[in-house]
């Protein structure tokens, strides 16, 4: 299955075996209520810092029987980013970092994977971030598929998907010759996806 994760962006972010064509997929919509995209980078070494974004929005299709994935999308709104600290934030938010001013969104889009076992597996896609498209490839776990128990009661997929990728190969190399900031960043995804009506 793949992820989303998720506007992941990040994302979103899912499980999967190998696609194929099925008329049996349904759509699913990202959950934004229930879905978190965040990510750890190291600070000089002493700890890691953790941040997260806000803006997620995206889709997938999938077949609960068959546990094919395909048509991933997550948009993640780069501008929504948070750290816990309003100095960082903004550093974030410009042009050493995620420069959202020009680049207000990053994108992860993926049409497949492999499948490890029943619940786990890898989604192989590409994230868009600073204008540079690069591959990336996220763990995912399958949590639950059921109908929503309250609510909408409508079928839910739980997803929770790690990865990591190396900052400076979208050209973000503030603070990597010194150590100041760590090139890798850590990425964790925790996605509900709600079946379209």
């Amino acid at each position: 299955m793949t992820t989303l994760l998720t506007r992941l962006s990040l994302t979103a972010t899912l499980l999967i075996a190998p696609l194929g064509a099925s008329a049996d997929m349904a759509r699913y919509e990202i959950d934004r209520e229930h879905t978190v995209v965040a990510f750890l980078v190291d600070h000089l070494g002493y700890a890691k810092a953790l941040g997260r974004f806000t803006d997620i929005s995206g889709h997938f299709m999938y077949d609960a029987d068959t546990q094919e994935l395909g048509a991933v999308s997550v948009s993640v709104g780069t501008g929504s980013v948070q750290t816990d600290n309003d100095a960082r934030d903004s550093h974030v938010r410009r042009g050493d970092f995620l420069n959202t001013s020009e680049h207000p969104e990053m994108i992860f889009t993926a049409d497949g994977g492999t499948a490890a076992s029943d619940t786990a597996g890898t989604v192989s896609g590409t994230l868009t971030l600073l204008g540079t498209a690069r591959p990336l490839d996220l763990d995912v776990t399958l949590n639950k598929v059921a109908v929503y128990p309250f609510g909408h009661s409508r079928e839910a997929v739980g997803l929770s998907a790690r990865g990591s990728l190396m900052r400076s190969d979208y050209g973000m190399d503030y603070g990597v010759a010194n150590g100041l900031v760590g090139d890798q960043v850590d990425i964790i995804i925790e996605v509900e996806g709600i079946i379209a009506e």
